[in-house]
């Protein structure tokens, strides 16, 4: 499927909708609730075409430069009907892929499409009892509850199937994965979106403060650092959340930025195991000492950060009793193997273009955004 779409054909009315995709995204980008590094997506039809975020692009910065890229709708139908993959065979003149989650957006019927990993939604979405929950929450929008399924074609089926039940559905809830909200223009489904981030708020738990004196013994080994986002320790001193870290891997980001097996070390003898951890092989990029905090390889990546401050934000709103449904191993090797490497490192390295100031100045205005959600301000 060659991409045949010129921007200088683009209509006046085309290009107002694209403008008015890239200020939706770049909203829904800086939301640090609702997105978490390159992760998420956001599409458009017009006039035969979708437009949809390149693979490893960050949404929040739609507005600094171009992330969109024009497929042809009607082929990317055809090409998921014979169950061929979207993106390795589209290629744009920029170099860009379009998303993996490309032909779940080609799928879907409506003109405007957002696919976030919403905080609040993924709190619920990792419980076995989520859709029963939320029952009462969502009542009375068109929602569905859309069973774990890996992202590309097998999540592409399952909303077919979602949307030949119900056609009016809108709003798709993804197990161990995310949220997607449509509608007819970016304006109202924007407050679609809004609407469901109200109805699934949850109020992060307090935490522990984190011991300075054990991390300390880890900030002598060289690389080693104390995170500049200090919830980060919740991790380490919330036993709830220690005790969800350690079941395994909730959703796929988690795997692809931070492996299958976050490190946690026993206070007592946090240095020496991370000093024989070290001397063995690749460091982590992040280190779990039981109620005492967190502590951060200087090489960890913009990120891996970010995913790892949304896994935080994750389980400080799980409830310790709350029965939780990990990812299989089976799931889990299926993420890392087919594309997760590399979509990591497509959005490693489109952060790494920026400049570090640029990188320093977004990072704080998203870290922001954990206390003020973009649909609540």
């Amino acid at each position: 499927m060659k991409n045949q779409v010129h921007r200088k054909f683009f209509s006046a009315r085309v290009e107002r909708e694209l403008d008015c995709l890239r200020q939706l995204s770049a909203r829904v980008g800086s939301d640090a609730l609702l997105v978490q590094a390159s992760n998420g997506n956001t599409s458009i039809k017009l006039e035969g075409i979708l437009w949809i975020k390149g693979s490893g692009k960050w949404l929040a910065r739609a507005n600094q430069e171009e992330i969109l890229i024009p497929i042809e709708l009607a082929e990317a139908k055809e090409t998921v009907e014979q169950g061929g993959e979207i993106a390795p065979r589209q290629i744009s003149r920029n170099g860009m892929r379009p998303s993996i989650e490309t032909a779940m957006h080609a799928v879907l019927p409506h003109r405007v499409v957002i696919h976030v990993h919403s905080i609040n939604t993924i709190a619920w979405a990792i419980r076995s009892d989520g859709s029963e929950e939320l029952t009462a929450r969502l009542g009375g929008l068109h929602w569905q509850w859309i069973p774990y399924a890996a992202s590309g074609i097998p999540l592409a089926r399952e909303i077919e199937l979602a949307v030949a039940r119900a056609k009016e559905t809108d709003v798709f809830i993804l197990a161990n994965h995310g949220l997607v909200v449509c509608g007819q223009d970016c304006a109202a489904t924007e407050e679609l979106l809004c609407e469901v981030e109200r109805r699934l708020a949850i109020s992060a738990r307090p935490f522990p403060l984190p011991d300075s004196a054990v991390l300390g013994n880890i900030a002598r080994f060289s690389g080693w650092q104390y995170p500049d986002y200090d919830s980060l320790h919740a991790l380490g001193t919330d036993q709830a959340a220690l005790k969800i870290l350690r079941g395994g891997v909730l959703y796929p980001c988690q795997a692809i930025f931070l492996g299958l097996e976050a490190l946690t070390l026993p206070p007592t003898l946090a240095a020496p195991k991370l000093k024989a951890c070290l001397t063995g092989g690749e460091p982590p990029s992040f280190v779990v000492v039981e109620r005492s905090g967190v502590m951060l390889n200087e090489k960890m990546t913009s990120a891996e950060r970010a995913t790892l401050i949304g896994l935080m934000e994750v389980v400080r709103r799980t409830a310790e009793s709350a029965q939780l449904r990990y990812l299989t191993r089976e799931e889990v090797e299926k993420v890392v193997n087919e594309g997760g490497r590399g979509y990591r490192d497509e959005a490693e390295t489109e952060h790494r273009a920026n400049s570090a100031t640029a990188i320093e100045t977004f990072d704080q205005e998203r870290e922001a955004q954990y206390n003020r959600n973009t649909c609540f301000s």
